[in-house]
């Protein structure tokens, strides 16, 4: 795997109102958890977006939410950290679950990484629960 697939680029970001509403709306989400992290992913059809500077449709197979709440870090350094991390860890895993969406024609992954715990974890520990995460969606979809 080239460097150049190991990116986490914008585009790879769920920004989208109305994708996070499809992701966690009624319908057929899915979660589970690796404590300190749960995932809430679902599998939609995919949604072509063009952007207006060059006017090329561009898709984005994976799209990734995360989310560290106030109500655990109240001090923005520390949501911040966590964030970095969990970005880290999937950037570095993120190919268990693209090339198992590449696989199907016309659809799209919304995953949200949720953090569930009030203390910091280190790196390491962070990257593994990413990763066993990572795979078992990867199994999953």
């Amino acid at each position: 795997m080239g460097k150049h697939e190991e990116r986490f680029s914008k585009r790879e970001r769920l920004c989208s109102k109305k994708l996070i509403d499809t992701l966690f709306g009624p319908g057929r989400s899915h979660a589970m958890t690796a404590f300190p992290l749960k995932v809430v992913y679902r599998l939609v059809d995919n949604v072509t977006e063009t952007t207006a500077s060059a006017g090329a449709v561009t898709e984005t197979n994976v799209q990734v939410l995360i989310s560290v709440p106030k109500k655990h870090f109240k001090r923005a350094v520390k949501r911040n950290r966590v964030k970095r991390q969990v970005r880290e860890a999937y950037r570095k895993h993120k190919s268990y679950v693209t090339l198992r969406v590449k696989e199907l024609t016309d659809k799209q992954l919304l995953i949200a990484f949720i953090w569930l715990s009030n203390e910091l974890t280190d790196s390491v520990t962070v990257d593994q629960r990413v990763y066993n995460l990572l795979q078992r969606i990867g199994e999953r979809i």
